[in-house]
Formats: structure tokens, sequence, C-alpha cells
């Protein structure tokens, strides 16, 4: 396969060809351009954005392909584009970052080697979505592509390319799918690698050039399935009908604090989509900011954000809403959804029908303390809404062992991490390995605390 990269500064690239709709909401054009147009990346941000094309040529042009300057288009290499000789079929972004805020993949303490050393780990390169721990594709894909070695490193080698024109120390992508995970880490040299080329060079032997691996670490995340495993992995029938499979010890306390919740006097509710008004827009934000109030911070999106989804990803929004005894809304926590229509979309890829829809539980705040209403706002409103949809998964967003307790099993998150700098690489490939068996031990014995009955008890 043919392929070359150009460097974009714009999102010229997405009106170049179809595209597949992508695997969350999260990649959607709409969300990023919300994020765009209200200043949550940007310059100003700290998140300043470039689209890495992958196209493929025509071998008459490969001879005349220039990569590597940044533009605002695709590099004109071909004369006749619409005549097939250069074709894009992915994008995957990256942001130039000064700092590690709303990434929730941590490496302060790399940052601080840096440090000890006099050197600077900034600035530095990040694949994600911004603000937003969840596992995806990082890739646009244009229609009947399926992503593969090639384009993968084709898109490092334009990493590559960014790193050295700015400078920067590394390259993280965020929460990538385990398929990329092993398409990016699988032929790479390794941390050893390079502490053998480093040795053979401070003893005086002929340096032999090599690349710098691609290390992978993994996290731990709660995923709550919507499988009842002795009716072979249907559905749930209800809610009663998911509490059927805990112990009973763990079905009396999820019970417990749902009665709690109803006698402070507060009910709760959802809404949907165009269902969801201005009013209630800004009743969520109110919420919203409060949860960072108290912690002396401000939010990194703005009520602009969330008036953009509520206009261009209508369909993919749940907010459940808590109103006390007088009717009046004391918090409120958004959700964004897999819609029926946007999985069938790419079923013509593979053939196969997408049964991955999941409810992403994301952005929750409240005007005061309440008993158990974030177990029943942010969980237990959201595992209904899942089971009435027929969703097959709810991801409610990063960290929490009490996530745990109420039946989100332990799965794993993987990122991946690049260093330029071949003289830290040998003891951060290191970190990356023991982190990676920590959490693998982390991950097993948060499994054998799972409040499942046995027959219920999911696989490893």
């Amino acid at each position: 396969m043919n392929l070359e990269y150009a460097l974009i500064n714009d999102t010229s690239w997405q009106n170049e060809t179809d595209w597949q709709t992508p695997d969350t909401p999260f990649m959607s054009f709409a969300f990023w351009q919300a994020l765009s147009d209200t200043g949550a990346i940007g310059e100003k941000a700290g998140w300043l954005p470039i689209f890495i094309l992958v196209y493929r040529v025509a071998d008459h042009s490969a001879d005349n392909a220039t990569d590597g300057e940044f533009s605002d288009a695709i590099s004109n290499e071909t004369d006749d584009t619409e005549q097939g000789d250069a074709k894009p079929i992915a994008v995957m972004p990256i942001f130039i970052k000064g700092h590690h805020r709303g990434e929730f993949v941590f490496d302060h303490s790399w940052s601080e080697a840096y440090a000890r050393y006099g050197l600077d780990y900034y600035p530095r390169l990040v694949t994600s979505v911004p603000y937003t721990p969840i596992t995806g594709q990082r890739f646009w894909l244009a229609k009947g592509e399926t992503l593969n070695e090639d384009i993968v490193k084709t898109a490092i080698a334009g990493v590559d390319d960014i790193a050295q024109q700015v400078g920067a120390s590394s390259w993280h992508g965020l929460f990538v799918t385990p398929e990329l995970a092993s398409i990016t880490t699988s032929s790479m040299p390794t941390g050893q690698d390079i502490a053998l080329a480093i040795a053979a060079h401070d003893e005086g032997m002929e340096p032999v050039p090599i690349e710098m691996p691609i290390m992978e670490r993994q996290g731990c995340q709660f995923l709550w399935q919507n499988k009842d495993l002795l009716k072979d992995s249907q559905p749930f029938a209800d809610f009663e009908a998911f509490l059927s499979t805990l112990k009973a010890k763990k079905r009396k306390t999820i019970r417990a604090e749902r009665r709690k919740v109803a006698e402070q006097g507060i009910t709760c509710q959802r809404k949907c989509g165009d269902a969801i008004t201005d009013e209630d827009w800004k009743a969520f934000y109110h919420c919203y900011v409060m949860t960072y109030a108290v912690r002396g911070q401000q939010p990194y999106l703005t009520i602009d954000f969330f008036m953009a989804l509520a206009q261009t990803l209508s369909e993919h929004l749940m907010l459940a809403q808590a109103l006390d005894a007088q009717g009046e809304i004391i918090a409120s926590s958004l959700f964004l959804y897999d819609t029926p229509a946007s999985n069938s979309d790419n079923d013509s890829v593979d053939g196969n029908v997408d049964n991955s829809a999941t409810l992403y539980g994301r952005y929750w705040g409240a005007l005061g303390e309440y008993d158990s209403l974030h177990f029943e706002l942010c969980y237990y409103q959201g595992i209904e809404f899942a089971i009435e949809q027929g969703l097959t998964y709810f991801d409610p967003g990063t960290q929490g062992e009490h996530k745990l307790i109420r039946g989100f099993i332990p799965t794993a998150t993987h990122s991946l991490h690049r260093i330029y700098d071949p003289r830290f690489v040998p003891a951060i490939s290191e970190f990356c390995t023991q982190d990676r068996l920590h959490m693998a031990q982390y991950r097993q014995q948060a499994f054998e605390a799972l409040p499942f009955n046995a027959d219920n008890m999911p696989d490893f």
C-alpha cells in the first residue's frame, strides 16, 4: 500500500472524502467543532490541534510526494486528486500541549525527571479526545477503510515529523482501543533495545540508528454490561432483573440508597434530545459549575459548548435531573449515547452488525450535598436508561472503586507513549512494564470483589 501523509492545521480535510461514522459520539465532527468554536481547544486553551492526513497515492505520483510541512489544506502532490491519484483514507488528531490538564493519564513524574536533569518536557504531543477519558478509535477513517499497520505507521511518521519541528519531548495516545495498541506496539523496538544501543555507544562502539519504541501503559475503568448471564447473555428486562444477579447484601444496599433519595423528597426524571429545554441546560450548567467551585476550580467547558451539543448532537444526549420537593432542579447528570442509526452506518465495513452501543456518563453537578444522590443520578438512572434503550454497555467515566460494588466490571484501558530522548527510554520503559503488571493485579483483585452471584460472574 502506497501511503503518504500531510500535516493540516484546519478541518478542510473533512470535505475531501466520505468518512465513516466514528465509534463514539466524542469523535464526531460536531463534538470537535463544538470544542473548537467555544475555545475548549485552540492555542489559548493550550490544546493546539494539528491533523495528520493519511492518503493513498498512485504509484506514478509517489516519487513527487512531499511530506512534513504544515499547511491549511492537503499538499498539492498530484495534479488531479479527484481522479484518484491522492485519496484521503485516514486522519489522526494531534495536540501540541504545554500542560497535562484534561487528560486523565498522568505522566507528571516523567516531567519531573526531565526537570531534575535541567531539561524541558514541554511541549509534548497528545492524541486524545480533550477532557474525555473514553476508550475509542483515534482515527477518522474513510468509508470502506479499516485500520491497519500501514495506516498506523504512516501516521506515526507524521507524529515524529511534528515532534521534530516543534521540539516535542514525547507523544501520548490516550484511551486508545486494544486493537490500536496492539498494532502500534507489535513491531516496535523495546526499551531494552535502546539500553543496549546506549551501552554500545558509551563503550565506543559504532552507534546503530534505532527507532524510539512506543510503550504501552494500562489502566482500569469500570464498565456495566447489559447481559443476563443466566439467560444466555440476553439484555435485562428491567432494573430489578439486574439486581437479581447481585448478592443479597448488595441488592439491599442499592435499594436502600434509592430509598434514601426518595425519603429526602427528591424525584428524578430523564430527558432526551430536543426535549431538553434551554432552561434545563442553564440549570444543568449551574450544577456543573458548582462541582468545580467546591474545589476552587474553573470548569473546562462553557455553557456555549453544551448548547452547541444540543444543536448538533441532540440525538445522542440524555439529561438526568433531580428535583426537590418544590420541583426545583438540584442536580443534573449529562450522558451521551450511541444510537442505532450511528451503529448501523458502519455495518458495511466488516459485514457485522455493531452490538456494542454504549451509554457514556460524563458531566455531573449538584447544588448541595444529598445522601446517595450521586449514585442515583450518575449510576442507577444510567443503568435504567441503558436497559430501556437496549444499550449493551454503560461507561460511567474514569476512576472510582465505588462503581465496582454496583455491578461495574473492571476493564483495561490502554495508552501509548513515545519518548524522543533515548536517555530516558530504558527507565520509562521499565516503569511502563511494571505499571502494566501492577494494573493487571489490581484488575484481578477488583474482579474478585464484584458483587454478582456465582452464576452471574462475567469472564475476567
